[in-house]
């Protein structure tokens, strides 16, 4: 793993304690008994690191024989594998109440995605194909400007951040509906920006697809079922 990567762990970490800390002093995780932070990291270094197992296996590189390849987060994480595990080690954690919990975390994990998306600024990362729009954006040494695309994705996830935890403080949501928004949202934030990235065999559309459809199910899910505790449950 490079260092620029590292800031963008950084960024994406410090977006999630923030929005924890912020979301706390709200009473927005009311209910929730486990360690949001403690989770959260775990099951992104757990997701980060299923995610690079995948992306070796699709090319070839067995990290039985080759484990120091795993360290090289730079060469390829699959998304789906990454996403996948990580949401795979929440669950487990937080498998007592894992709905209270998924709607705790939801917010911060947003803010964490728009932070990671937004760390590009210190990769070097964040522009995608050509564009004529004002704000578009040039490589040093290049007069071809582009979409600014990883940008656009962070605006678009800490909007779903801060509207979700907003939300969560003022209209108190049934349970469930605010993780299902948080999938769906995670997911139209990627699939809207993946027309503009450049990519030779294009990102996972149909799982961003999947996600959008599956958020907000489990959404629709929430808002239907009757509180606990309701006479007539």
């Amino acid at each position: 793993m490079e260092f620029s990567l590292l800031a963008s762990a950084a960024i994406a970490t410090a977006a999630f304690w923030l929005m924890i800390r912020w979301e706390a002093k709200r009473g927005n995780a009311i209910g929730c008994a486990l360690d949001l932070w403690d989770a959260g990291l775990t099951a992104a270094i757990a997701g980060v690191f299923v995610g690079r197992l995948v992306a070796m296996g699709l090319v070839g590189i067995n990290p039985l024989t080759d484990p120091g390849q795993i360290l090289l987060i730079r060469s390829g994480v699959s998304t789906v594998g990454a996403t996948l595990g990580a949401l795979a080690v929440f669950a487990f954690l937080a498998r007592k109440d894992m709905v209270t919990a998924a709607d705790a975390i939801a917010p911060s994990a947003l803010a964490a995605l728009a932070g990671w998306h937004a760390g590009c600024l210190a990769t070097d990362g964040c522009l995608g194909t050509e564009s004529s729009l004002p704000w578009a954006m040039t490589l040093d040494g290049s007069t071809v400007t582009r979409h600014p695309v990883e940008l656009y994705a962070a605006a678009l996830l800490a909007l779903g951040a801060f509207g979700l935890a907003f939300w969560k403080q003022k209209g108190r949501p049934r349970a469930g509906v605010v993780a299902g928004l948080g999938i769906a949202g995670a997911s139209i934030a990627r699939l809207l920006t993946e027309p503009m990235r450049i990519s030779l065999d294009g990102g996972p559309v149909w799982f961003y697809a999947a996600g959008v459809v599956s958020g907000l199910v489990i959404a629709l899910v929430g808002a239907t079922r009757r509180p606990t505790g309701d006479p007539g449950s």
